[in-house]
């Protein structure tokens, strides 16, 4: 499917990248920054896999959605057209969503309600993870930016995938706090 011999190709020293489907579009391009913030997004859970030591079941979660998101930024890089491809583009699909849902549903299980906000801290896997949330949230952003930018379409899929992952990645970071236990909380006005 892939196959990579070079790594520089000097094509993108005027500023484009090649998207799969051929056409190039600036690096700043809005599909672009919405592909390359799913990337950032999986570098973070990537960094944050490194302390999973002892935590089988979420690590493998973490590396099913890594693959997940190399899926998305391969939907995100091949746009909607009416012209028909000499192949079938690579999409999210339905069964990818339910799929995260169903881990959000057992992290969720096993961790009390929230009384307050957390903040992004605690253990060192729950602190990237919080990080890939936050930037999870601004892959979404983009991605609904380019879903309403004239001529642009992102897939339904695509669009509720992103969504969840953001709230995976907060019951993945709670839960990784032993369970929530060791949650920090927000105290309103605390340091007035």
């Amino acid at each position: 499917m892939v196959k990579l011999n070079k790594i520089y190709t000097k094509t993108g020293d005027d500023g484009t990248t090649g998207l799969v489907s051929g056409p190039r579009r600036l690096k700043n391009d809005l599909r672009v920054e919405a592909y390359g913030t799913i990337d950032e997004t999986n570098s973070v859970i990537g960094v944050a896999r490194l302390h999973a030591t002892g935590m089988p079941e979420l690590d493998a979660m973490l590396m099913r959605i890594q693959n997940d998101l190399f899926d998305l930024g391969a939907d995100l890089s091949t746009p909607e057209t009416d012209e028909p491809l000499s192949y079938e583009p690579l999409r999210v699909i339905d069964s990818q969503v339910e799929r995260i849902e169903q881990d959000i549903d057992r992290l969720n299980a096993d961790l009390d309600p929230l009384r307050s906000f957390v903040l992004p801290a605690g253990s060192h896997i729950s602190a990237h993870l919080h990080l890939a949330r936050t930037i999870a949230r601004r892959a979404e952003r983009l991605i609904v930016a380019l879903s309403r930018s004239e001529g642009e379409q992102v897939s339904p899929a695509a669009m509720k995938y992103i969504n969840r992952l953001s709230d995976f990645l907060f019951v993945a970071a709670r839960h990784a706090n032993d369970q929530g236990r060791a949650d920090v909380l927000w105290v309103p006005g605390k340091n007035r």
